[in-house]
């Protein structure tokens, strides 16, 4: 984290130093003025022929000039030439071509000249020049014949261009010459190769010079080589040698200079500009090239290398740049040098330049023209463009080599004076008029303005004037007081006046008085000071891995009248905020930073008037720049060296190099992990396996990830050898009963040591002695026919090419196909363990019936009936698996109250053996499955209906209901009651205590066994009911203790007694009660049971639908059979343990009458009607 130090423009809205402070001071345009140039083009004037013409000069003046133009010092008539015009108001000069002309006709130096009646200011000489690209001279080159190893050059001679065209070379096909310390471009155009190898020929060259202005490209015809060699190229065992130029009979020389030649020289430079000194030397081995500075060291701030240390630049040299420099060229067979003196020239440059004079009538004034260069420039005055020798003289001036001075000037003196001051190497022209006014004081700047400034800044408060002679200023606070200056106030020559430290009691008005002998003039400021805007939290540097979420925080104080406004820079630059940033106030957070996210990041916090930076580094860590440049040394039989460039860690340190290699005969383009090494290292020796061409890859692996893989190395193949393992995991199998499949795992290019690699597989029956029989097979695979069943056999694959045989292989023990079981399990006895599970036991079978390996014992069950009448039942088959040779085992998750059947079988390989005798069995009756749809309704605050359907499992025989429920207020429980219910009701009505109080219901189907599962529900709380607090609960009386809630109980247990006396008398007297008034179907006189209102519990509920079809002996038929594969052993839906117990999901299949036939009737009997009414 860091506060940086703002840049010079932070406060230059407060510093408010409109004219420089010791700046001259400008008269007004409203008063009369000599001309001055305020516009004009560059001395050496290069224009594109292409184009127009445009020469500016523009001046001004009062009264405003008229202009004029020489061209090489003769009066140009503008009038004359139709092609040349001259802008409204100014003096530019436009020459159009677009009728015709040729722009070189108009090459030539221009000068312009502004005049008014005051005096004459003129440009400088401008020297028109026209771009030229002329074309480069045909010209047909022979083959450049060289030895391996000489040096050469190859020249470029481009065609001379103005200004100097860009020189590079490519070859014909466009493709850039590759430049090294080996082979490089001079900077004179032409190509050096300190020696020439062999694959230099590979390509041609072809020199190319880019002209600037008319961005054309002029190609000369290439240079073609032709290298005599020693040594064809494609040997790679010489080039990947160590020295490799002894290997290739190339001898080693020593260093020696191409360019400059000699062992001196020398150079003149000018003062400001860029010095370039070059040294390119030849030798064997490619030289390295040194710079030095003799008597002292080389300036590190403005010199820099260029290509490849051959080129030493130092920029914006001075005098005391000169001296000797000198260039070490060595090689390990010696070194040269090169001394280059250096002399260090100037053009002129000013040291006092001269500036407009402002003088009234009858005062003294000077102007002053100092300059210095090498040589020592000469200076030359001249008034109105005329030598000051040939004016008119003036007895008021005096003429001191450098310096004019005036004496008791008057108003015909007002005049343009030029100095022109020039040597050998360039010139200086400057224009400064004399002007003589009688003008009273005046403000030049707006009046009463405000001016906001911030605590302890240095500030400057501006109040440009104007008079002759120049008036004196004073400045004052508040109105009162004496004239500011000194101690905290300083005021300049141009009236400026400096507040050193800004405090809140400098707030306030500040009136400044300019006053000559004509009169006087005043303006006032109003001053504010305001708080700094601060960073209090800055952001800090941080450390983060790519990928993350980065927060760099920025908190700010500020004063609250000045807008604030938060902006982000990063490395110095806008930062744009994209989509994976987001900005607040007070942070930027960055999501899934990248690699590109890293730099510094500043915070800039600003106000119209300052602002206030803070910077933090962000440092990602990223994934390694992949290796490069791979080279294969050390070439061995069974091993190689491999050197790699190691790439950017991205600020992770690399941690380890995985080397991969790829071969092209079995597995081509497909790469494998040969070895890991520490990230230490760049260089490691490869063991390879015989008969295997390589080629490898480097990755390199950090903390954050790995590397993209290098470009690959070049191939290396090793020599064959025998085998020296055999293949793997090899298995002998039967897929039918009278074979066996004979299975390896395939030898890999790395093992196979040679070419052809082909299996020997040997085989013969275990125990037998007899011979080996044997084949040869290129595959994994080999099928023995006309085997036995499920007999032993020893194995042998041995790897073989054509080198020779692997070692003698490991003997497996594999065994000929499986027969299905020819017996089944014998005596299986069943117990009964409860209502849902079973224990059974059998005899196991003999070994020979197996023909096979025992897998398990199997038994299969399915449910052939419910003990409920007309209960419709899924008689899919199931299965229960017995792994390995056991006697015993359980059978679970059966359904109770239901008739079972079962049989048992041996399971091999194969698959199933014969059936045993189908075996019955019955489960006892169960606890029923808690009761279905169990749903609670509240029609009114008096009464909670409540419903449900019978349980989808019985069990057994239901013999009813039960219902607990108890009232709740908040955490206030009541009495909880119980009722009992017949087992064909499923409706029932609560009747509530009070109109606050909610209920839960707890519900449970009964067997004979017991009560099954459970089912609880609560009353829904009323809509505009809120959850009751423990202190409304308490403040609330409890309502059945209420004497009107008793009241009214009362007279509903009266209503209902009444109804009940008319019930009874209505059947005394033979009517009928319509039980059955709900249903869809009227009651017939078929109906026994219905026509006098009994009604008895039967399995109604358990009747097909219509959809179902009923046969003739009464058994329903379904509409599709549910026999599948799965009864018969292919597979199933039920899993088990060891012991045979079901794991998997309690399911059973049903129709839609088993859950949604029972439906309930009406009450059929007084006690159901009073619980209906209740």
């Amino acid at each position: 984290m860091a506060r940086p130090q703002p840049p010079p423009w932070v406060h230059a809205a407060v510093l408010l130093c409109l004219l420089g402070l010791g700046g001259a001071i400008e008269i007004p345009m409203d008063l009369s003025q000599p001309p001055t140039i305020t516009k004009q083009s560059v001395k050496d004037h290069i224009v594109d022929p292409r184009d127009n013409i445009l020469i500016e000069c523009e001046a001004k003046g009062n009264p405003a000039p008229s202009f004029h133009w020489t061209r090489n010092s003769r009066f140009f008539n503008v009038a004359k030439d139709p092609r040349v015009s001259m802008r409204r108001r100014s003096g530019t000069l436009v020459i159009d071509f677009r009728s015709g002309g040729r722009p070189e006709e108009y090459e030539g130096e221009y000068q312009c000249f502004a005049r008014n009646k005051f005096g004459t200011a003129l440009s400088n000489r401008i020297r028109l020049q026209v771009s030229k690209s002329p074309l480069w001279p045909k010209e047909n080159l022979d083959p450049v014949v060289v030895q391996e190893g000489a040096p050469l050059t190859l020249q470029c001679n481009p065609p001379p261009g103005l200004p100097s065209p860009v020189i590079f070379w490519m070859s014909s096909s466009m493709e850039p010459i590759t430049q090294d310390k080996r082979v490089s471009q001079g900077h004179n155009g032409d190509l050096y190769f300190s020696n020439v190898m062999v694959q230099d020929m590979q390509t041609d060259y072809s020199c190319n010079a880019r002209f600037h202005f008319t961005h054309t490209i002029q190609q000369k015809n290439p240079f073609t080589l032709k290298v005599l060699t020693n040594h064809p190229y494609n040997d790679s065992s010489l080039r990947n040698h160590p020295d490799m130029y002894s290997a290739r009979g190339v001898s080693e020389r020593t260093p020696s200079f191409m360019y400059p030649q000699g062992t001196a020289s020398s150079q003149m430079v000018l003062r400001g500009m860029d010095l370039l000194l070059e040294c390119i030397a030849s030798g064997v081995p490619t030289p390295d090239i040194a710079w030095y500075k003799k008597g002292g060291d080389l300036p590190s701030d403005k010199a820099k290398f260029e290509n490849f240390n051959k080129a030493l630049r130092i920029t914006s040299v001075s005098e005391e740049d000169s001296g000797e420099y000198f260039c070490l060229a060595s090689n390990k067979m010696g070194s040269i040098r090169h001394t280059i003196s250096v002399r260090v020239k100037a053009a002129p440059y000013w040291l006092d330049e001269p500036k407009n004079l402002i003088l009234a009538p009858g005062e003294d004034g000077r102007l002053v023209c100092r300059a210095n260069g090498n040589p020592k420039p000469t200076v030359q005055w001249m008034v109105n463009g005329e030598p000051l020798q040939s004016a008119p003289p003036n007895p008021n001036r005096e003429v001191a080599g450098d310096t004019i001075i005036f004496r008791d000037t008057q108003i015909s003196s007002r005049a343009v004076y030029q100095c022109n001051t020039s040597n050998e190497h360039g010139y200086l022209l400057a224009n400064a008029f004399v002007s003589v006014l009688d003008v009273p004081p005046r403000m030049m700047s707006p009046r009463n303005q405000l001016i906001r400034v911030i605590l302890y800044n240095r500030t400057r408060l501006d109040c440009p004037f104007f008079g002759s002679p120049i008036p004196t200023l004073r400045w004052f606070k508040n109105g009162q007081g004496s004239n500011l200056d000194g101690g905290n106030y300083h005021v300049y020559e141009n009236g400026s006046l400096e507040i050193k430290m800004i405090r809140k009691e400098d707030q306030g008005i500040y009136t400044c008085v300019a006053t000559n002998i004509l009169g006087k003039a005043e303006n006032q400021v109003r001053l504010e000071v305001k708080d700094p805007t601060r960073i209090f939290r800055m952001p800090e540097d941080q450390v983060v891995k790519r990928g993350t979420t980065v927060q760099l925080e920025c908190r700010v104080k500020h004063d609250p009248s000045l807008k604030l406004t938060v902006s982000w820079l990063k490395d110095d630059q806008p930062l744009y905020i994209g989509n994976r940033m987001k900005k607040e106030d007070d942070s930027l957070t960055i999501f899934g930073v990248a690699e590109r996210d890293q730099g510094s990041y500043t915070c800039v916090a600003s106000t119209e008037l300052d602002q206030d930076l803070a910077k933090a580094y962000l440092t990602v860590l990223g994934r390694p720049d992949r290796p490069r440049d791979l080279e294969l040394t050390d070439l061995a039989e069974r091993s190689v060296r491999l050197t790699w460039i190691p790439g950017d860690d991205n600020n992770s340190p690399i941690t380890d190099y995985v080397v991969q290699f790829e071969e092209d005969q079995f597995q081509p383009g497909v790469w494998h992990d040969h070895s890991k090494f520490p990230g230490s290292v760049n260089s490691a020796v490869l063991q390879l396996s015989p008969y295997v061409n390589y080629q490898f890859r480097v990755i390199a692996v950090n903390e954050v990830g790995s590397s993209h893989p290098s470009l690959p190395s070049e191939r290396y193949r090793t020599s064959g050898a025998p085998p020296e393992s055999n293949p793997s995991d090899v298995k002998g199998e039967g897929t039918r009963k009278n074979n066996m499949e004979i299975t390896w795992t395939p030898m890999n290019a790395t093992s196979a040591f040679g070419p052809n690699l082909r299996y020997i597989v040997k085989w013969r029956r275990r125990e037998t002695r007899e011979t080996w029989n044997n084949a040869t097979v290129w595959g994994s695979r080999f099928v023995v026919g006309q085997t036995p069943v499920y007999v032993p056999y020893e194995i042998r694959v041995q790897a073989e090419n054509d080198f020779g045989k692997g070692p003698e292989p490991d003997t497996v023990i594999g065994y000929s196909g499986e027969d299905y079981p020819r017996a089944a399990p014998t005596d299986v006895k069943i117990r009964v363990l409860n209502s849902t599970a079973i224990s059974l036991q059998w005899n196991r079978v003999y070994s020979d019936t197996v023909q096979g390996q025992l897998r398990e014992y199997r038994a299969y069950y399915w449910r052939e009936s419910s003990l409920l009448k007309s209960l419709w039942v899924s008689q899919k088959r199931q299965q229960a698996g017995f792994p390995g040779d056991r006697l015993r085992g359980v059978v679970s998750r059966l359904f109770p109250y239901s008739n079972y059947k079962l049989e048992m079988v041996v399971v091999n390989g194969r698959g199933d053996g014969p059936r045993s005798e189908t075996k019955e069995f019955t489960t006892p009756e169960g606890v029923p499955s808690a009761p279905r749809r169990f749903r609670v309704r509240q029609p009114n605050l008096q009464t909670i209906n409540l419903e449900w359907d019978h349980p989808e499992h019985p069990n057994g025989i239901l013999t009813g209901y039960s219902l607990r429920y108890l009232p709740f207020n908040g955490t206030k429980l009541g009495k909880q009651m119980v009722e009992n219910f017949s087992p064909n009701q499923t409706k029932f009505t609560v009747q509530r205590a009070d109109p606050v109080s909610r209920y839960r219901f707890t519900l449970s189907a009964r067997t004979q066994v017991g009560s099954g599962e459970a089912v609880t529900e609560e009353s829904p709380a009323a809509p505009n009911e809120a959850t009751p607090t423990a202190a409304y609960t308490n403040n609330q009386p409890d309502i059945v203790t209420q004497g009107w809630f008793i009241g009214l109980m009362c007279a509903i247990a009266l209503l209902v007694l009444i109804l009940l006396i008319v019930c009874f008398i209505k059947r005394s007297r033979g009517g009928k009660y319509p039980v059955r008034e709900k249903k869809d179907v009227p009651l017939g006189p078929e109906d026994p049971k219905e026509e006098d209102g009994s009604f008895d519990y039967s399995d109604e509920d358990n009747k097909p639908l219509q959809a179902s079809q009923t046969s003739l002996d009464g058994t329903i038929k379904q509409q599709e059979s549910d026999d599948s594969l799965v009864d018969y052993g292919e597979g199933g839906e039920g899993q088990f343990n060891e012991d045979g117990s079901f794991i998997g999901q309690y399911t059973v299949k049903k129709d839609k009458e088993e859950t949604e036939g029972n439906e309930s009737s009406e009450a059929t009997s007084p006690v159901n009607a009073i619980y209906s009414l209740a």
